[in-house]
């Protein structure tokens, strides 16, 4: 028996693992992206409220 590995069988697992690797490097820059996103869209959802809140305690105070 004769279990010699043919020239395509040996780059088939390195290429798989190459873009294994782009594809996680993609998706954790589009998570940190969003992350970034969703800290920026809190950020003025906390400013919106603090100016509603003001505006109403303004209302109400006179």
């Amino acid at each position: 028996m004769d279990y010699t590995v043919s020239a395509p069988m040996l780059w088939f697992p390195m290429v798989f693992s190459t873009i294994n690797l782009l594809i996680f490097l993609l998706i954790l820059g589009c998570s940190i992206y969003a992350f970034i996103l969703f800290v920026k869209l809190a950020r003025r959802g906390i400013r919106a409220l603090d100016i509603y809140i003001e505006k109403n305690h303004r209302d109400t105070v006179n």
